[in-house]
This record gives C-alpha cells, structure tokens and sequence, in this order.
C-alpha cells in the first residue's frame, strides 16, 4: 500500500461515482483530501465517510467550467500536492444530432476546465519548489472509437495529448502528468444499463467479459500517485479487462 502521509491531494468531481472512491482511497493512504465539486454539500457525505474511516479531508466549491471559480482558488490550492482531475460530463446522442451546447458542456468541462485547474494547480507546485504528480482521468473512448459520444470521445482524445505535453514541459520541475484511462466500470450510475441487451452485448466485446469494478482501480490510482512511480511521467494507463486489444 502506497504512504501518502503529509501529502495533499485534490480529487475533481469528488462527490460521487469514480472522484469519490478515488477521495477514499487517496485518504486511506494518508493523504490529506479536498474534495473539490460544484456543489460542495454534495462532497459532504463522502468527507464523512473518510472522517469516519480515520481519514482527512475538507470540501471545496469549484466549478471547472468557471476560469473566475478556478482562479479565486488562491492559496486554497497553495499546498496542493497530489491533483486528480476527474470532473466529467456525457452527451449521449449520435453525431448528428449533438448540439453546439453539448459540445461547449462536454470540452469545458473534460477538457478545458482539466488544463486550467492542472495550469494553476502546476504554477503553486512549481513555486514550492517539491515537484508534484498530476493523474489525468482519461477513457478508453480516447484511444478508440465508439458511436454517440462523440463529444466525449473527442474530449477524452485531448486528455490523452493533454497529459503528454503538459508532462514533457513540466518535468524540469519534477511535476509527474500521467493518465488514467478506464474501461468500463460498474458504477451506480450505469449499472441499469448493464442488464439491458445493449449493455450485455456490450459486456461480451470485452475480452475479459467482464465489467471491471471501482477496487480495480486503486492500485492503478496508487501506483501513479506514489514516489514508487517516481519515474514514469506522460504515461496512460489503461485499465479495460483487454479491451483495447480485443480484435476487430
């Protein structure tokens, strides 16, 4: 088990879903976690669950659409050490039935809220002068093709180049910019749609035939954000059951 004592972490999107298990785990580690959301009373169940697991963690409004939300942070991300971007949003409707507005909603916040909060997160970590390690949730869906997302497969596409520039410029100040990239994974948010004849063939196109599940994603997460990966920047990682390369 990775030893996060007396780091900081920030973990986007930390409400529910992937940012909340990703909060859990960072805590259980020993980081110090904000839990950064829109709506902040919404992060308030899961820093109870921490505090009650004898972990640390503290609630943060943010709104990663918002560059005024992102820039009054100020000293709140000063002694930030470990980010997790994770905030995410889904369109789903074929190409030509997606909006302009669910482009805008879709690239704001995956895309362009990630490279401003990682731009303002970076410069505190540069002036402290301790290096730092920013993982970038990415998705298969960047790596291959899939219809009606297109919004979010392009987004998630730029989280990948995002990742690797912002690693190679970053690095002469010992700040890590590695990605993580899910398959599909059972969340309560989803999981409905894994018993319907669409989900189930889907299931089946997985060379695992499995879906993988939010535990499989805590060595990934802790492995990235650990001295122990010291050494690996610009990386993505994926984490499919082999989805990737499943045949044609």
């Amino acid at each position: 088990m990775a030893d996060l004592t007396g780091k900081t972490a920030l973990v986007t999107g930390a409400s529910s879903g992937l940012g909340a298990h990703f909060a859990k785990v960072l805590a259980g580690a020993g980081a110090e976690v904000i839990l950064a959301a829109r709506r902040e009373s919404a992060a308030l169940e899961v820093r109870q669950a921490i505090a009650t697991a004898g972990g640390q963690a503290r609630t943060l409004c943010l709104d990663v659409t918002d560059s005024a939300s992102i820039r009054d942070l100020g000293d709140a991300i000063a002694d930030v050490g470990i980010l997790i971007n994770n905030a995410g949003v889904v369109r789903n409707a074929p190409a030509l039935q997606q909006s302009e507005a669910d482009w805008d909603a879709v690239l704001d916040t995956n895309l362009k809220g990630m490279f401003l909060l990682s731009q303002a997160v970076a410069r505190h970590m540069r002036e402290r002068r301790r290096g730092g390690n920013i993982i970038n949730i990415a998705s298969i869906l960047g790596l291959r093709q899939a219809g009606g997302v297109l919004p979010y497969a392009v987004s998630k596409a730029g989280v990948v180049q995002l990742t690797k520039v912002l690693a190679l410029e970053l690095a002469r100040f010992d700040i890590r910019v590695n990605a993580l990239a899910p398959g599909y994974i059972d969340t309560d948010l989803n999981r409905d749609f894994w018993y319907t004849d669409a989900g189930k063939a889907l299931i089946q196109r997985i060379p695992q035939r499995r879906l993988g599940t939010l535990d499989e994603l805590t060595a990934p997460l802790l492995m990235l954000a650990s001295d122990a990966a010291s050494y690996i920047t610009g990386t993505v990682l994926n984490v499919d059951g082999g989805h990737l390369v499943s045949g044609l």
